[in-house]
Formats: structure tokens, sequence, C-alpha cells
């Protein structure tokens, strides 16, 4: 044990020789490796990164969340022009499948509409998201209130000209004051500000609710109707925890298809997205981008290893005269092969670091200057040590074999 520590002194030392005295043949040779371990880290840092916030996003919502609606989120067999004529779910499917299915939890009547400009005297915020919904939306989305509350049934039911404002939204409109109680003006109607949210930060998956407003459904109905152009509407489902969601789509698509009255022979006009499809079509895009960061930091690795064979080779060579002097002093050719392959893992160990050194630098920066955090995380600087000192070992194999079998006698002849 302690020759293998004192061969990995002996090779550090070696390596930062070569640093030191041949800096730029040396940087030249670390370069592969270093943009090799570089691409890769970034590439992982960032997808891991995303995966994290998307599911962070996603993490307020039960996986067996379902969005029933007129249109697909994923690809369909369906022609478009067949989906087109698809008709929107309504009020009354919603309020008729709320009494009837088993199994249920929450359900909730949403409208997608346009974004919207809301001013309160003579402060105007532009671009905000609306979400009309009705009252069961919050537990279905566990919203976090910083101030105030969400609208009750009696006030969804009722169409009341209440709102609950997101935290940038208050601040646009409000600054320093206290916001609740506070009438504001949107489609040209008066609304009470009853609850602002806590800060949530940008969102991947939808818009984040610090840029939204929340207002009942029933008055959005009430002032556009049920068949205007700007307004969407969706039903969101979350069944009771455990449900065999399989067989309560299967219920739910029986009671729809007989409250519209389709035949048999009647395709559905309707789409039943459940979230945890929409995730696992998040992890296969997620999946895909690693391969492919995988495949083109592999070019910048191959660089990288016969840059570290290029500098073993040049190392045995200038150290031939050593070489044989240790073998004639009794090294065996075992302590000659470690001894150069410790020196090359430790040489592409180095340009590992210097690569994921830039990854932590560029995602401090990029964290700061944009509101999405980049992580370096453990496993990711696990990987990409690993995989430096796999790279170093492949490449430094030939050159330490071509020490370790030099003739001693010729080796000390060669350095006079």
């Amino acid at each position: 044990m302690l020759l293998y520590l004192r061969l990995l002194k002996e090779s550090l030392s070696f390596a930062l020789n070569a640093l030191r005295n041949n800096k730029l043949r040396t940087l030249l040779s670390l370069l592969g490796v270093t943009i090799g371990i570089f691409s890769i880290i970034a590439v992982l840092a960032a997808v891991d990164s995303m995966d994290r916030k998307i599911k962070n996003d996603l993490s307020g919502l039960d996986k067996n969340t379902i969005y029933l609606m007129r249109f697909s989120f994923g690809p369909s067999d369906i022609p478009q022009w067949k989906r087109e004529q698809f008709p929107d779910v309504t009020y009354e499917e919603f309020e008729y499948l709320r009494r009837s299915l088993n199994d249920l939890d929450k359900m909730s009547f949403n409208l997608f509409t346009r974004k919207e400009n809301i001013k309160y005297e003579s402060n105007t915020v532009s671009s905000i998201n609306v979400t009309p919904c009705t009252n069961e939306f919050m537990d279905i989305e566990k919203m976090k209130f910083a101030q105030g509350r969400f609208f009750n049934e009696a006030e969804s039911n009722s169409g009341s000209p209440v709102i609950i404002i997101g935290s940038e939204v208050a601040s646009g409109l409000f600054g320093g004051q206290y916001p609740i109680g506070k009438k504001i003006r949107l489609y040209g109607q008066r609304f009470t500000v009853i609850g602002v949210l806590d800060k949530e930060g940008s969102s991947t998956f939808g818009p984040s609710k610090d840029i939204s407003v929340f207002l009942p459904v029933n008055f959005l109905r009430r002032l556009y109707g049920d068949n205007s152009d700007m307004l969407t509407p969706a039903i969101l489902i979350k069944p009771v925890k455990g449900v065999d969601i399989e067989a309560f789509k299967g219920e739910l698509t029986q009671k729809l298809r007989t409250f519209r009255g389709l035949k048999t022979s009647d395709i559905n006009n309707f789409f039943i997205n459940v979230l945890s499809g929409f995730t696992d079509l998040i992890d296969n895009i997620v999946g895909q981008m690693n391969v492919v960061g995988w495949i083109i930091s592999g070019f910048s690795l191959l660089v990288g290893g016969f840059g570290i064979a290029n500098i073993m080779f040049v190392s045995v060579k200038e150290r031939t005269n050593l070489i044989g002097i240790q073998k004639a002093l009794g090294a065996k050719n075992r302590f000659i092969l470690f001894q150069f392959l410790f020196e090359a893992v430790i040489l592409s160990v180095i340009g590992g670091l210097v690569g994921m050194f830039l990854v932590w630098i560029i995602a401090l920066v990029l964290s700061k200057a944009l509101d999405f955090e980049f992580v370096l995380g453990f496993w990711n600087i696990l990987i990409g040590t690993s995989l430096a000192a796999f790279i170093g070992l492949v490449s430094g194999i030939i050159p330490a074999i071509s020490a370790s079998k030099l003739d001693p006698v010729e080796a000390i002849r060669s350095g006079m």
C-alpha cells in the first residue's frame, strides 16, 4: 500500500513538473480533455437544472391530474382537420361529471384566455396571465398565499367580481401599499383584491403565478358567454389518491360519451390528458438531450485522449535514462507501468477539473443574469472526474507499457 502511495506522490510530482516546464505544450495537449469535460458537464448541468426546474414547477400538481379538453397535449392519431371540429367542454358537462364521477377528489372548470392589462388608479401592469376558474382550482394547484385568501364556492358560483393576484402584479400595481380590499380594473370591470400569492419565480410549465391573476370563471362566462373565440375551456380533474388511473379514465370516457350522445361507432371527440403522460414526455426529451450532449462531447474527449497520449510518449522519451536507472536499481516493470499510468490519470483529471471549474463559473454568471438557477450537482462533478480519470487511463496505457518494457541497459545508454 505504501508503495502505491509513493508511486502516486511521484506521479503527481512528475505531472506538475510537466505543467511547469512545458506550459504551452501541456496546455495545448490538455485542452481537448478540458473542452470535452466542459461540454459534457455543461450539457448535463443544463439539462439537470432544466429537469429540476420543470419537476419543481409540477410538484404542486398530482401526476394523475387530468386536463379534459378538445386539444391533446401530445401527438394524436386523429387528423388535425377532424380535431378542429371537436366541441369545447362545457360548464354543464363539468357540473354533470362533478356529480356523477366516482373516486373524484377535486374538479375545476377553467378558461384559457389571452393576456390582458390590469390597472389600479394610474398604475398599469401589462401582459398579465388571466386564469378564470372555479374555487377548487386552488386545491388542485396547491397555492400559497402571502396575504388574503382564494374565493369560496359561493363567490365562484355567483361569479363575484373578486380577484387574486400574483406577487409581481401586486408590486406593480400597489408598490408597498396593502392590496387587500383595493379595487382594480380588468376587462373594463372593477374587481376587489381578496388575495396575493407568494412569490414563485419563473415557471417552465405554463405562466408563472407571479404575473397571473385568478378570478371566478362564472364572471367571465357572464361577461362573454360560452362561445367566445377568445376563451378555451378545460376541465381539470384530480382523482382520489391511489386510484387506478386507467379505470378512472375509462369511467370518465364512458360518462362523457353518454352525456354527449356519442354512438358506439363514433370516436371520442375530446382528449383526456393525464399529467403523468406529460412528465414522461419531458423525461424522454431530457434523456435525448443527454445522449446528444454525450455524442457531441465524445469527439472532444477523443481529441483530448490523443493529447494525453502525446504528453506521455514525450514524457517517456525524455525520461528514458531515468527509467533505465530505476530498473537497474531493481524497479519492477509493474512499478514503471503504474508510475506513468498515474501520471496520465493525474494530468487528465487536472484538465477535467479546469473544465468543471469553467462550467461552475458560467453557471454562477447565468444564474445571476437570468431568472433561472443553473446547478452543478455532486453527481455531475463525480461523473466529470471519473470520466477524466478514465480518459487518462486509456490514453496512458500504451505509453506506460512501452516505458515498462524498456531494457535498462539500452535505456541508460540512450540517455548518455
